[in-house]
Formats: C-alpha cells, sequence, structure tokens
C-alpha cells in the first residue's frame, strides 16, 4: 500500500517537473519571437551596388596639379621705342600670321626714309654724268691711238688720253658704288620704318595687351628684360605639363589614351594622348620625384576660352578590359574583403581582383553578377550578420 502511494506521489512530481519545464520553455520561446519580431531592432540601411559587367580600367593620375601650356606662345615688343599710335587687336581677338598688332609713332623714320631715296636718285645722276665722262674719256683715247699709228698724234697726247680715260673711269666705278651705298641707306631706313610695326609672328589668339595708344615704349636694354606688351598664343597647341611619379613612369607610353579635367571648368571632361614622356627624373623635391609627362588634345577646337597656366589634372589609361564582372572600388575593403546583402542580412566574403582604378574594380572570383555589394561603411553597425536594407 505504502509503494502505490510513493509510486503516485513520482508520477506527479514529474508531471509537476515537465509542466514547469513547458511553461520556462514557452517564455524563452514568446521573447525569442518578440525579440525577432516586436522587439527586434530596425534593418540596418546600407548603400549598396550592383554587381555588373562592364568597362574596367588601369590608370595613373599626376601627383601635383598639371599645367595648361602653348608650346605656340610669343611675348612681343618692339625692338625699338617710340608712341604706341596703333593698336588694332585686343584681348581675345583672333589674327592671322603677318597682322599688324601694333604700330608706333615711324614720322621719325619715314623722314629718314624718304632723304635715302632722294640720296639715291643724287647718287644715280651723278654716277651717270661720271660714267658718261668715262666714256668720252675712251673715246678720246681710241681716237688718238689711231691718229698715233698714222703718226699725227705725239706719245704726251697719247698718256693724257690714258691718263684721263683711266681717271674717269675710276670716277664713273665710285658713283655706281656710291648709287649702291645710298640704296643699302634706304633699305636701313625702310627696316627703321618696319620695326616700328609689330605683326604676328603666327595665327593665334591675343592673350594680353599691356600698353595703350598714347603711351611710350622704351626698348629692354641688353640683359634688363622688360614686361612684353603683347602675349600671343595659339589655341590649337595647347597642351598638360603633369608630374607622374616615378614608379608608374615606366608603364607611362606616347600614345596612351588620357582623361583630362580643368579646374576652371568644373564636370567638363577632354581626352587626349600622351605626347611625351620626360626622360629624366625631377628631383628638386627628393622626398616626391616625378617624371613630367605632356598631353595633347584630342579636339583643340574644344579649348576655346582655356588659358595657359590653369591647373589641369590627368588620368592616363595603362589597360582596359571590356565586359568584365565589376564592382565599385569603395565596395572592397583591405584584403579583397567585402559585405553582400544576401537574404536581407549582410554576408561577408572574400575575393579575388583583377584591374582597378578610383571608379571600378575587376571580379575575377567570389562573387556573381547581379549580386549587391556594400559600397559605404559608415557606421559600425554595418557588419556581418547584420539584418540590413538597400538604400539606394
Amino acid at each position: 500500500m505504502r509503494t502505490i502511494v510513493s509510486g503516485a506521489r513520482t508520477m506527479k512530481d514529474m508531471s509537476r517537473g515537465i509542466r514547469w519545464i513547458v511553461a520556462v520553455l514557452a517564455v524563452v520561446g514568446l521573447g525569442l519571437v518578440l525579440r525577432w519580431t516586436v522587439l527586434a531592432p530596425e534593418p540596418v540601411a546600407v548603400q549598396v551596388a550592383r554587381v555588373d559587367r562592364g568597362t574596367v580600367e588601369e590608370t595613373v593620375a599626376n601627383t601635383r596639379a598639371g599645367t595648361v601650356k602653348a608650346r605656340l606662345r610669343a611675348r612681343l615688343s618692339p625692338q625699338t621705342g617710340g608712341l604706341v599710335v596703333r593698336l588694332p587687336y585686343r584681348e581675345g581677338a583672333r589674327v592671322e600670321k603677318g597682322d599688324l598688332l601694333l604700330e608706333l609713332d615711324s614720322r621719325t623714320q619715314r623722314a629718314q626714309l624718304e632723304v635715302a631715296r632722294r640720296e639715291v636718285e643724287t647718287a644715280a645722276r651723278r654716277a651717270e654724268d661720271a660714267c658718261l665722262a668715262a666714256d668720252l674719256a675712251a673715246s678720246e683715247l681710241r681716237r688718238l691711238e689711231e691718229l698715233a699709228k698714222a703718226g699725227v698724234a705725239s706719245d704726251q697726247q697719247l698718256d693724257r688720253a690714258r691718263t684721263e680715260h683711266e681717271r674717269t673711269d675710276a670716277a664713273c666705278a665710285a658713283a655706281r658704288a656710291a648709287v649702291e651705298q645710298a640704296r643699302a641707306a634706304v633699305h636701313s631706313a625702310r627696316v627703321q620704318v618696319e620695326l616700328t610695326l609689330l605683326r604676328a609672328p603666327f595665327s593665334g589668339v591675343v592673350a594680353e595687351v599691356s600698353t595703350e595708344i598714347g603711351e611710350w615704349i622704351t626698348p629692354s636694354p641688353p640683359g634688363v628684360p622688360l614686361p612684353p606688351v603683347i602675349d600671343l598664343l595659339a589655341p590649337e597647341s595647347l597642351h598638360v605639363s603633369a608630374p607622374i611619379d616615378e614608379v608608374d613612369s615606366e608603364r607611362v607610353e606616347v600614345g596612351q589614351e588620357v582623361r583630362v579635367t580643368v579646374d576652371s571648368r568644373p564636370g567638363e571632361h577632354f581626352t587626349g594622348r600622351v605626347a611625351r614622356v620626360a626622360p629624366y627624373v625631377e628631383d628638386v623635391l627628393e622626398q616626391n620625384r616625378t617624371v613630367e609627362v605632356e598631353v595633347d588634345f584630342a579636339d583643340p577646337g574644344a579649348l576655346e576660352g582655356l588659358l595657359p597656366g590653369t591647373s589641369a589634372d590627368v588620368e592616363i589609361v595603362l589597360e582596359r578590359r571590356e565586359g568584365v564582372l565589376r564592382v565599385p572600388t569603395a565596395a572592397v575593403a583591405e584584403g579583397g574583403v567585402v559585405l553582400v546583402l544576401r537574404n536581407g542580412r549582410l554576408e561577408e566574403r572574400t575575393v579575388r581582383t583583377g584591374l582597378s582604378n578610383w571608379e571600378y574594380m575587376e571580379i575575377l572570383d567570389g562573387l556573381e553578377e547581379g549580386e549587391e555589394v556594400v559600397t559605404l561603411r559608415d557606421s559600425t553597425d554595418i557588419a556581418p550578420g547584420v539584418r540590413a536594407v538597400a538604400r539606394r
């Protein structure tokens, strides 16, 4: 009887324990459900990009700001001093080779030219007179030589005729030399007149005019350079000179494609080609040795208004691959680690990469087309295993 009662109590205790365990499990389960539903934290909003196929380039950029320069540029000043009387063109004007850019008062030089021309006329008349006398003396000498053969003219008369012929012939030669000297003086005076005219040595655009009509221009003394009065440049000769790190210089070659951005024209991009790679390394700043690279623009017509001296950046395309799997470069962390948004959670993966630049990175392994990767890790909440939603 006592055994039966004891067994009943045991069964009753076990039943009570089971009920207690079930209750505890129910409470825990309810807590988990509440945590995963009502009490669950909001998913982290992350900025993502879709893995797609496209073009990826490997590029090299300048280490310091490059500079827009003009290969064909002349800072012009007259070779002589004088008063400015004409300035046919102003800043921004297009001129052709040989066009007059500036004229100085040339009244004195033109007067000297007129005097020289008159000297030529006078010298020519003197030469004509002297040479007529020489011709007359030559005729007289021949006549006396004939008479001497006939025994009519004396040796003394013949000697005087020969002397006169030689004298007048020399006078004729001297008069003709004087004519040439006078003509040379005309040429010199004409040059002096030309020096008062400043002409365009090539076709281009007037970049700057630093004088005005009525001002006096003084030529630069030897060894003392003075500022030019007109700055002329050819826009089609504009190019960019930019420093490239010496480490990258071995991979840069003439003819490679280049993209150029200019600070004075934000948002615009220009294309070009590498025209020259300097055969030496600049070591002015020993901690930042560079190689100078020159880039020619593909479309000089698009450069209207662009001024030499403007700062510019170049991006040289070393290699390009089309139709490859790619992601934004910002999505790949150190060691090739990316965060993939998959089924509402962030998953960490390590990928194998190929070509890359500041914009895109080629993916060789570890991702599939169409997957979404995080491109901005701006919070400590963005971590593997976290619930997340895409913020596009």
